[in-house]
């Protein structure tokens, strides 16, 4: 039996991660939610070619948006254009908006992606993060610390 083609695809799964988000920041919650994305932008993403490092989540209009997300343009010989880092629609249930708006306004936080991905069912989801600011100091500690996991893995593994 032949092996399926392997066209490079993202089907499901993650597409794209924030990874400074963790490291910048405290997350406190997290939440789910779809992104409205054109056509020639989803086969971009399931390339996984996005870039979440600068993105933020805020309000405009009573709606959530989705800012400086980069999606590159698909060059698979699609004539639609689109803004590579234009605001991108979330789609969300009015108690999350007010949820995610009373954090931002209450506790000073910020509404952060962490990542993108693809769901089973192959729609486009983001997760974002409810997070605070970390101090230097709070770096150093999550460096020290995970640096010091990463040699207690080693000392045991060699045991």
């Amino acid at each position: 039996m032949a092996e399926p083609r392997k066209s490079g695809l993202i089907s499901h799964g993650i597409a794209a991660q924030n990874r400074k988000a963790r490291f910048n920041y405290t997350i406190k919650d997290t939440v789910e939610a779809g992104i409205v994305l054109r056509g020639a932008e989803v086969k971009s993403l399931r390339m996984g070619r996005a870039t979440l490092s600068e993105a933020f989540a805020g309000e405009r209009d009573g709606e959530m948006y989705l800012f400086n997300m980069y999606i590159p343009e698909y060059q698979g010989g699609v004539l639609s254009r689109f803004d590579t880092k234009g605001p991108r629609k979330l789609l969300l249930k009015r108690k999350q908006i007010d949820q995610l708006l009373g954090a931002i306004a209450r506790q000073g936080s910020t509404v952060v992606p962490l990542d993108v991905h693809f769901n089973p069912r192959g729609l486009a989801k983001v997760t974002l993060g409810i997070a605070e600011g970390r101090k230097q100091h709070d770096k150093r500690q999550a460096i020290a610390k995970r640096d010091w996991e990463r040699d207690k893995a080693r000392i045991l593994k060699n045991r």
